[in-house]
């Protein structure tokens, strides 16, 4: 009947942590004449969250949900972040920083890139192409600025994310998805009914014998995946063979050096570790392969390069590398590490949760669930894992580490079709492959390969015609005009102390 009012989807959110409060929040927040939101979590069961570095993309799902930059600041006690340092990576020696910006400037068609890749070939002395990243630069100095609006400009040819403190955000959003009218109920989920029929979850039964009903169910439950991986039986795609890395033992330290404005990826012997500055402390982990390294040794190793005084032991934690088949299966989604994990190397963790919950809001049901909306959802997940799941291994495969068994392995090991024809275009003529969909663009590949040693062979043709003095020329005048211009910001924990010093502990 028209004007009918359309009767609430009821939404039931099973396990709470950054993935189920993001949830939570923007349906509550987004859709709010067409939800009822009811979380479920429990005390008793600890969250995976150890200290999150993010990607740009995390500033527009805050101002959707109308969360002021500062105060989320100030509150996750957050730092700023232009992009990711890695070190040792191509070779033990080796440092670049993948930008949250572009490098260089291009002439029409052309990408900088192209330009760059000649002159190396063609031997000229060159300036570091961090130098040619304002991002890598204001990153490399220690300094902070916003970015300018005006494209045009060098200051406005960057973004940034945030680095804080994930124990901090989900109480942070659970405040805001309750004012919003989510409503949230203690306890452990024990039993989960579905239709006889159709297949769809219609219950979940939690330990005290209470029983919750809903249309749509979204699981958050973490690596368990109680509801997609265990009640429904979606399959776990295991990439392990080409992500090799299994487990993780971190350990916070008070921070006594730089905060600086940029997340450290250092290679290590069986792995990496991360370094991740907040306010108040330092992120340390050490994600390494346990078919190389005992958990023992992996938590003697990260305590040998902390550089503060630790404030806990270290804690470890295990998962696989891979994906659930379909992440929205019968009349349930799964989000976050109930759909799929892959190693927080670039950071992808909370993007991936926040785009299936915007993928979600698109595709919101309208009364039963749709198979067509389903297809669609899991189509662009699955791109999405597929696309940074390559990102990732390019990491570990693009080196010349041959000095322990793990990087003997990663280097020789056989990588996916569709990372060996990206490797192939750029190898040939210095072309990105471009995707309508998935995070990293060009200048994050870029990054990589230039950073870890793979100069391409050609190039656009058109990066051919202008002399190469004047080229050279340019490109030494860009970098210092990058130089004089980073020289005028200020520091970044300065810049932070006067826009969004941490809150006290509530």
């Amino acid at each position: 009947m028209a004007g009918e009012r359309r009767q609430a989807t009821r939404v039931v959110i099973v396990g709470g942590g950054t993935a189920g409060w993001m949830t939570a929040a923007a349906i509550a927040r987004l859709l709010p004449h067409r939800a009822e939101v009811h979380l479920i979590e429990s005390e008793a069961i600890g969250v995976v969250g150890v200290g999150e570095a993010t990607l740009p993309h995390i500033r527009a799902f805050n101002e959707r949900l109308g969360i002021p930059e500062a105060e989320f600041m100030a509150r996750t006690r957050a730092t700023f972040k232009l992009g990711i340092e890695f070190r040792d990576w191509g070779a033990i020696g080796d440092s670049y920083i993948h930008p949250f910006g572009t490098f260089g400037t291009g002439s029409g068609a052309v990408d900088f890139h192209h330009y760059y890749a000649r002159l190396l070939r063609e031997g000229a002395e060159l300036p570091p192409l961090d130098r040619l990243s304002y991002a890598c630069a204001l990153a490399r100095e220690g300094r902070f600025a916003m970015p300018e609006t005006d494209r045009r400009s060098l200051a406005g040819t960057f973004g940034y994310a945030y680095q804080f403190d994930a124990l901090l955000f989900a109480p942070y959003l659970r405040g805001l998805a309750e004012e919003m009218g989510a409503r949230r109920s203690e306890g452990i989920v024990v039993d989960v009914a579905r239709d006889g029929e159709s297949g769809d979850i219609v219950a979940v039964t939690l330990a005290d014998g209470t029983r919750i009903e809903g249309d749509l169910f979204v699981d958050c439950s973490g690596f368990r995946s109680l509801l997609l991986g265990e009640a429904l039986g979606e399959p776990f795609e295991d990439w392990s063979r080409w992500l090799p890395a299994d487990r993780a033992v971190a350990m916070p330290c008070r921070t006594e050096t730089a905060v600086t404005p940029y997340t450290s990826a250092i290679a290590m012997p069986a792995g990496w570790r991360w370094r991740i500055p907040l306010q108040h402390r330092t992120g340390n982990g050490y994600v390494y392969a346990s078919a190389f390294l005992s958990d023992d040794a992996a938590a003697a190793a990260l305590r040998s390069v902390v550089e503060g005084e630790a404030l806990a032991d270290p804690r470890p934690l295990r998962f696989k590398a891979g994906r659930r088949r379909h992440s929205w299966s019968h009349n349930c989604i799964g989000i976050g590490l109930a759909s799929g994990f892959l190693e927080p190397l670039e950071s992808t963790s909370i993007y991936l949760v926040q785009q299936a919950i915007t993928l979600l809001v698109e595709l919101f049901p309208d009364g039963r669930t749709s198979a067509a909306d389903r297809d669609e959802f899991n189509r662009v997940i699955d791109l999405e894992y597929d696309r940074i799941r390559d990102f990732l291994i390019l990491h570990y495969h693009a080196t010349t580490r041959s000095d322990s068994p793990f990087w003997d392995y990663v280097r020789t090991m056989p990588i996916p079709d569709s990372l060996a024809e990206k490797l192939e275009l750029w190898r040939r003529r210095g072309r990105v492959v471009k995707y309508r969909e998935g995070v990293f663009l060009d200048a994050s590949w870029i990054a990589v390969y230039m950073g870890q040693g793979i100069v391409p062979a050609g190039w656009d043709p058109r990066a051919d015609v202008p002399p190469e003095g004047d080229l050279r020329r340019g490109i030494g005048s860009l970098a210092e005009q990058i130089a004089a211009d980073v020289a005028r910001r200020p520091g970044h924990r300065a810049f932070i102390d006067g826009y969004c010093p941490m809150a006290e502990a509530a």
